[in-house]
């Protein structure tokens, strides 16, 4: 699963005041855990067709029975029966006719009558209790170990642009500093001579961006950060989340005599949940905020204070 939560509801009242208001709740939730939402609507099946064909990564698709001149089961039979997908369903109705609907595939499909008393109630309760299941199904080491992975690799590659373009474009003290403090490194970790620094400059350098660490990268930044007079957010950033994707990276799972799931990290036992699966979606998202307000300060041209 990936930071973003993707819905398509299909409602031909869907612009009525109870769809729109349980549509901010189910928003609100997701949000609360730590997700980006994006929830499409569409009024009947020939109208989801085509949105679905545009994007068919939906994590969770909603869809009333009676839909104007169509009806939710083709919504469901169109995806199982020419997508071949199994996205999880929620099928709703307030006639009891609904459980008795032939469907090509009724795998991962959760039914919902709606009663009269509290209906809108019990359907947000009802979807959003599909929607947590959804997300425990997801919160597994190795599921979690991708996402992260992937996640932080995007970062990364943000860094790495802030870094090149902010050295490449400013004045020459900074480039001076910086480069100082990379040929230190490379002559730490790569063994690199005094005799690199003549023949070479830092422009060879950044061609690649495997040369820099994760953590370089991380500390260029923040020299920048320094310079510009900017919050400093890199310890922060270090911590959350180059520390655990390293520590994701060399985790195994393991279960106590409790049948507690935990991992070891430097002999440290670190109980893996779902708290611990929301506080790394929260900080990660947190991080790409910060990056992504830096890049905007950052102008080719911006100059140190």
């Amino acid at each position: 699963m990936k930071l973003d939560y993707s819905i398509i509801w299909v409602e031909d009242k869907i612009e009525d005041k109870p769809f729109i208001g349980l549509r901010k709740t189910i928003e609100k939730h997701l949000k609360n855990e730590f997700f980006n939402v994006l929830i499409e609507t569409a009024e009947d099946f020939d109208e989801f067709k085509s949105k679905y064909e545009v994007n068919n990564t939906f994590d969770l698709i909603i869809t009333d029975l009676n839909l104007n001149d169509s009806h939710g089961n083709q919504v469901i039979d169109f995806v199982r029966e020419e997508k071949h997908i199994l996205t999880e369903v929620f099928f709703y109705s307030a006639n009891s006719e609904l459980y008795d609907v032939a469907l090509i595939n009724s795998n991962r499909i959760t039914f919902h009558k709606m009663d009269e008393a509290s209906a809108y109630r019990e359907l947000g309760n009802s979807i959003i209790k599909l929607i947590n299941l959804t997300i425990s199904k997801f919160q597994h080491i190795v599921t979690m170990r991708g996402m992260i992975m992937h996640e932080t690799s995007n970062l990364d590659t943000l860094t790495y642009d802030i870094v090149s373009k902010y050295i490449l474009e400013n004045d020459d003290e900074v480039r001076i500093n910086l480069y100082d403090e990379l040929i230190s490194f490379f002559g730490r970790k790569l063994k690199l001579s005094e005799k690199s620094k003549k023949n070479n400059n830092i422009n060879n350098i950044l061609k690649d961006p495997l040369l820099l660490s994760s953590s370089q990268k991380a500390s260029i930044m923040s020299e920048i950060i320094n310079k510009n007079g900017f919050e400093n957010f890199i310890d922060d950033f270090k911590k959350e989340i180059i520390n655990i994707r390293n520590q994701f990276a060399h985790a195994v799972l393991m279960k106590n005599e409790e049948g507690k799931e935990y991992f070891k990290v430097k002999g440290e036992e670190v109980i893996f949940d779902e708290n611990l699966c929301k506080e790394i979606r929260k900080n990660i998202i947190k991080h790409s905020n910060n990056i992504s307000t830096l890049e905007g300060k950052l102008t080719p041209k911006t100059q140190v204070k």
